[in-house]
């Protein structure tokens, strides 16, 4: 157990708020709280009602020595809205409830739960952190919903006590568009664990090609479905595509790879634990326009998956000496051939591939030093609270005797 005053070693109380209980930030917030309570520090969750369901809880439910602080929810919508007034209310009863060492928000809405009421002098003695996960900050440059995230970020800024970046290219966006913090900055990158690095193999009738994620925009999945048109002309069959995930653009991809001559070879499975999943493709394309550090492309690495990825946000911090192997996005003609390039690899080839970025990922991605540096970042924010509140020593009088 980590345990002393001013944060140094002691049992911290530690309240994550975030928005969406999906994706990667829901996996990053649970393995967090899961490490921390297994540390033993006392934890609590705020985050969207409305996707409590039993996925959610099963997550929770994983949680061994639970949440000391208590798991509370209110309907939270993605863009602001009058009912943020009521959710915000919620969160600060269960906060002054809980009173925390630390508040951590995550993502655009969770950084603004956490850190809004500072602005109104209503912080209590809590420390706040933020990981942006992308967020905001995955908005088109220019647009005028970008322009206002940016001001409403540059404002939270001055309440920020630490900021926890999960990217490189997450923190060299927020310097370009908001400006440096004013708080600690460190970078932490997302990490799996060790059990994750065992080898999956795909099933008999896997498909040709597997994409998993959310199905919206910023996943690139049209440009995925106009390459393998592209792909099956070059091989004169038809591609093989299992989609994994949920989302908005479900019924427009369907339309388009209808019009596109490939609706039969596409199949939509829904929803699977990213282990399960990757038993339902061959080789594992990542067509994405928009990322933080997706834990997926961490995921497949340590599965021994082949990937097929472009080359945006934090992608090529995995892949690391291995960027070169990363595409564009958008660029339909060229993810078809990088498709065809590693179907022509042998499997001793494709398993070479893998081998490598599986070892990469392994040095540098693992849950355990993504917490650590997660505490130490905590605690460091907690001993120069402390140094600003103590009063300054007394002047010394000189003696007269």
């Amino acid at each position: 157990m980590d345990a002393a005053p001013n944060g140094e070693g002691r049992r911290l109380r530690i309240l994550h708020v975030f928005r969406a209980p999906l994706g990667g930030l829901f996996r990053h917030v649970i393995d967090l709280a899961a490490e921390q309570v297994a540390r033993g520090h006392e934890v609590g969750l705020f985050f969207d009602s409305r996707m409590r369901d039993e996925r959610v809880n099963a997550a929770l439910a994983a949680v061994r020595g639970g949440f000391a602080l208590g798991v509370d929810n209110a309907p939270i919508r993605r863009n602001p809205s009058p009912g943020d007034i009521l959710a915000m209310a919620r969160f600060a009863a269960m906060a002054s409830k809980a009173r925390p060492d630390i508040v951590h928000g995550h993502g655009s809405k969770g950084g603004l739960y956490a850190r809004l009421p500072a602005i109104f002098g209503n912080a209590g003695g809590a420390a706040r952190a933020y990981t942006p996960h992308g967020g905001s900050f995955n908005y088109r440059p220019g647009t005028l919903v970008h322009r206002l995230f940016m001001a409403t970020e540059k404002a939270l800024t001055l309440t920020t006590d630490v900021f926890l970046f999960e990217s490189a290219y997450v923190a060299g966006r927020y310097d370009e568009y908001v400006g440096a913090p004013h708080g600690l900055r460190r970078i932490v990158a997302n990490g799996i664990g060790p059990t994750e690095f065992q080898a999956i193999s795909p099933d008999p009738d896997a498909a040709d090609l597997l994409y998993v994620g959310e199905l919206r925009a910023a996943k690139g999945i049209d440009t995925l479905i106009e390459a393998v048109a592209l792909a099956g002309m070059e091989l004169g069959r038809p591609l093989t595509v299992a989609l994994v995930g949920t989302g908005p653009d479900k019924e427009f991809l369907l339309a388009q790879a209808r019009r596109l001559g490939g609706a039969a070879q596409i199949s939509f499975l829904g929803a699977l634990p990213a282990r399960k999943a990757f038993r339902r493709g061959r080789i594992m394309i990542v067509p994405s326009r928009a990322e933080s550090l997706p834990y997926v492309v961490l995921e497949a690495a340590g599965a021994r998956v082949p990937v097929v990825a472009t080359n945006v946000g934090g992608i090529p911090e995995i892949f690391g000496p291995y960027g070169d192997r990363l595409g564009p996005c958008d660029n339909a003609s060229d993810l078809c051939a990088r498709i065809l390039a590693m179907m022509d690899l042998s499997e001793s080839e494709r398993q070479v591939q893998c081998g490598e970025l599986a070892a990469y990922v392994a040095a540098n991605f693992s849950t355990r030093s993504m917490v650590d540096a997660v505490i130490d970042g905590y605690r460091e924010a907690l001993a120069r609270r402390a140094q600003r509140a103590a009063p300054p020593a007394a002047a010394k009088i000189p003696s007269t005797t």
